[in-house]
């Protein structure tokens, strides 16, 4: 079976993205007394997050975040901050307070510094669970086509591509194209896949192309979440819009709830 589950609809999605992913964090805090996860952010992981907030047996204060991504320059006040996205979506929702939250500071006075750091930290140990998404044009982060796989660095300063910043004012965050800033902080690919497990949520009409390119074109820096396909324990939960473009042989090949 492909590790592709087809969900009835986008609140099931993200139930089951979240008690996969759960499952995972426990295991970990199991197995050595802590877990490290990635947590992203976007309207695609709104009901993940809150699924993942209500799941039992999680002992969050042995629990170290990091984010994936933020824009250069945003302030965490401005509303489509992915800082304040996590902070009163999540961070400040949980029942107790986690062991370390790490968030991007895409306004930090020298972004290229601050990257530098970041990546020092999140190199420490393994990170157990990414819980990523897949942009409108294939990217994991902000990781835009083409990608770079081959760079070592955790974390790196990139540019924005049209198609994402369009994402981002369609979703809302931002109320014209010229509001949507130009660069962002983003983890690598290497990075993201570096992780024991990633949980891969997509809902959406919106994200069918998307899923069709990284599941079924060529695996390609063109196609940036195509490479999660190589990943050992990568999981992805869709609905049934993002699943729509889908060749009847890989649909047929998911698992189906």
């Amino acid at each position: 079976m492909m590790n592709l589950m087809i969900c009835k609809d986008k609140l099931d999605c993200g139930a089951e993205a979240a008690k996969f992913g759960a499952q995972r964090i426990r295991e970990a805090i199991a197995e050595k007394g802590e877990c490290r996860i990635i947590l992203a952010t976007g309207a695609s992981q709104f009901e993940m997050l809150s699924a993942l907030i209500r799941e039992e047996g999680i002992d969050w204060s042995k629990v170290t975040m990091f984010h994936l991504d933020e824009y250069v320059g945003l302030p965490i006040t401005h509303g489509a901050s992915f800082r304040k996205y996590l902070t009163e979506r999540f961070v400040d929702k949980l029942p107790v307070k986690m062991k370390e939250v790490n968030l991007v500071e895409g306004d930090a006075d020298d972004v290229y510094a601050f990257c530098k750091k970041l990546g020092e930290k999140i190199s420490e140990k393994v990170i157990d669970v990414a819980f990523i998404g897949i942009g409108e044009n294939g990217h994991i982060a902000f990781n835009d086509p083409p990608a770079d796989f081959d760079t070592e660095e955790p974390y790196l300063v990139v540019e924005l591509d049209e198609v994402c910043r369009k994402q981002q004012l369609g979703e809302g965050w931002f109320p014209t194209l010229d509001d949507v800033p130009k660069k962002a902080i983003s983890m690598s690919v290497r990075q993201i896949m570096k992780s024991r497990t990633i949980v891969n949520t997509v809902p959406d009409a919106r994200k069918a192309y998307a899923m069709r390119i990284t599941f079924e074109d060529e695996l390609s820096p063109m196609h940036p979440a195509s490479v999660i396909r190589l990943h050992q324990d990568c999981r992805t939960f869709c609905d049934a819009p993002a699943a729509a473009e889908l060749s009847k042989f890989t649909r047929d090949l998911c698992t189906k709830k």
